[in-house]
């Protein structure tokens, strides 16, 4: 099949490259514009346009060019921005949603999912509508959320949906025959500084859920830290805003306590917390500050 393909991050190379594996001509890559990132202010380009470079595909910024291309169907996967009707009209579409519709419709169902405590999410390939994430439904895929960093769903989501999007291809039944969607909806909100905050207030399950998230940043003794990995220590206790040092690192909140595995300083490497401590040569008793969030609204999703 003839397919323009439009994305823009990570999560939509796998499929990309099931599509290029499976044998579909994809005459057109349509990507975000190159951004400017770092001291610098280099001009970087997307994750999807330096894959589909080094599969010598043809790229593009101007999502209009997808009516010049002569394609059967398009396939979006985090492209980041609505699709006009007239397109639409004019080039069939599927889209690879990371969510079990019509749950968490919008830019960040992956982090709204583990955020809410959701015990399930998964990959929906629907057909695409102007409004947003309303489409019927050709095939869905269930995945557990379990205690998943925001990072590791996001990839297990990702290679999912590529051969759930290769199966429907494959299958005209599937192509032909969607299902309404069907239940609540809900919307998955771009992401911004106020969901990565931490605070010794929280309860510890909501401050784990917000952990996973991988980008928030907490103050102990003096010392910024990002938190990339922890879990709730059932075997201890400490009063909110204290720090143990044990096994791990440990902060108290409400109700629980959280032990960090991995830490990231602010212009360090990613390492233990215990080794992080070491370094930062704290003494006990020190306390533990928040919130500190990232700078700028965040989105992840399809």
């Amino acid at each position: 099949m003839r397919i323009a393909f439009l994305g823009t991050p990570e999560a939509a190379v796998p499929s990309l490259r099931a599509l290029v594996d499976a044998g579909h001509d994809v005459a057109l890559v349509v990507t975000r514009a190159d951004r400017r990132r770092g001291r610098g202010s280099a001009l970087v380009a997307s994750p999807l346009k330096r894959a589909a470079l080094e599969l010598g595909l043809s790229v593009t910024d101007d999502l209009m060019a997808v009516r010049d291309a002569h394609v059967e169907r398009g396939v979006v996967v985090a492209y980041g921005a609505l699709i006009p009707a007239a397109l639409l009209a004019e080039v069939p579409m599927l889209n690879v949603h990371f969510s079990l519709l019509p749950r968490w419709r919008g830019a960040a169902p992956v982090a709204r999912a583990i955020l809410a405590g959701d015990a399930e999410t998964g990959v929906d390939v629907i057909s695409l509508e102007a409004s947003l994430d309303t489409g019927p439904i050709h095939a869905e895929t269930r995945v557990p959320v379990d205690d998943k960093t925001l990072s590791e769903l996001t990839l297990e989501l990702a290679d999912v949906g590529a051969k759930l999007l290769i199966e429907v291809l494959s299958s005209a039944s599937l192509l032909a025959h969607p299902w309404p969607q069907f239940g609540d909806a809900t919307y998955a909100r771009k992401l911004d500084a106020t969901d990565f905050a931490l605070a010794p207030t929280m309860s510890v399950a909501q401050a784990a859920r917000v952990a996973r998230l991988e980008a928030s940043r907490v103050t102990i003794g003096g010392r910024r830290l990002r938190i990339l990995r922890a879990h709730v220590d059932d075997g201890s206790a400490l009063s909110p805003g204290a720090v143990r040092v044990a096994r791990a690192v440990a902060l108290g909140f409400s109700d629980g306590t959280l032990a960090l595995e991995r830490v990231q300083p602010d212009g360090g490497r990613a390492m233990t917390s215990t080794a992080w401590w070491t370094g930062a040569r704290l003494v006990e008793p020190v306390r533990w500050e928040g919130p500190i969030t990232p700078d700028g609204p965040v989105g992840s999703g399809a």
